[in-house]
């Protein structure tokens, strides 16, 4: 995959779809370890955050369809808009800490949800990367519940 040409497209695509929307908002790419994240910044940003950031989600939804055949496996596509996703993301990776950690003091298990699965994967990941707590995903269709269990002692 050719980067500079992949990260022109995608912010072409993405300037297209807002600017058809009537927005006027500046758009930039972020290579990241996870995958391209495109950010969008102006004041009509607010119209995509509008709802639960319902704007947002679709245009997030369109851009991972049209383009997730041409990233590696591993990584996921993200666009984000005056950091809604990127302070959210940030709270949500807490609350999983918090909830692993307490799912390892009580030996309760926690439930976080429901969620789709962009926000399933940071909780995985999160609860992962602290290494107290396992998780899985229950639950149909798009939106689950992540449980978080204390981890077990193997033997």
């Amino acid at each position: 995959m050719d980067e500079f040409d992949f990260n022109a497209r995608l912010l072409d695509f993405v300037k297209s779809v807002t600017t058809a929307m009537g927005l006027s908002l500046e758009a930039a790419v972020e290579d990241t370890p996870d995958g391209p994240r495109v950010n969008l910044s102006g004041e009509e940003g607010e119209v995509l955050l509008r709802h639960k950031a319902e704007g947002l989600q679709a245009l997030q939804h369109i851009a991972s369809v049209i383009f997730r055949d041409e990233l590696p496996d591993n990584q996921r596509l993200v666009v984000d808009c005056l950091d809604f996703r990127r302070d959210k993301d940030a709270e949500l990776r807490q609350m999983a800490v918090f909830l692993g950690e307490k799912a390892k003091r009580s030996g309760l298990e926690q439930k976080l949800g429901p969620l789709n699965a962009y926000e399933r994967r940071i909780v995985h990941m999160a609860v992962a990367e602290q290494g107290l707590a396992d998780t899985m995903s229950i639950g149909d269709a798009a939106v689950k519940t992540v449980i978080i269990t204390a981890k077990r002692e193997r033997n």
